[in-house]
């Protein structure tokens, strides 16, 4: 079904790691520390700087993957993975963007489900990687079914 996708990315966004944006996540998720949220402790801390949670890349912008539609419901979460070269900094600047890295099938107690594995990245305005990510999302049989129907 996705298969034809492998490998398939979409351009680099440009995003910039915002104040406001990293307090409201942080707050959403119940963690206030004040490294990311109150900029004299960022100041003082070992990055000099706030940084923003781990989970904050899940609400950057990483371009479309042409041709690649998704059901608006009825997909199940199945993994994500961040993982960290440094963290990301209040107030920078990255590029991020979707690459499609595998797709297969298993079967199920109610059928044949998809996994559809897709990794994000970003990237400091000279090119060097900061962060990946990696997600699988499960295509269910009954999903599948009503997007050929």
């Amino acid at each position: 079904m996705y298969r034809a996708f492998i490998g398939e990315r979409s351009e680099r966004v440009k995003n910039t790691i915002e104040r406001g944006a990293v307090k409201q996540f942080a707050l959403s998720i119940g963690d206030a520390h004040p490294i990311f949220i109150d900029e004299a402790y960022g100041k003082r801390s070992r990055y000099g700087r706030n940084i923003a949670p781990s989970t904050f890349p899940r609400v950057l912008e990483y371009g479309a993957i042409a041709g690649l539609k998704l059901p608006e419901k009825g997909l199940i979460h199945g993994e994500q993975i961040y993982h960290y070269q440094r963290p990301l900094f209040v107030g920078e600047e990255l590029y991020c963007y979707t690459k499609v890295t595998d797709y297969y099938e298993r079967m199920g107690k109610s059928g044949l489900m998809g996994f559809l594995v897709v990794e994000r990245f970003g990237e400091d305005t000279s090119g060097e990687l900061i962060f990946t990510e990696k997600a699988v999302t499960i295509i269910t049989e009954a999903v599948r079914k009503a997007m050929k129907g």
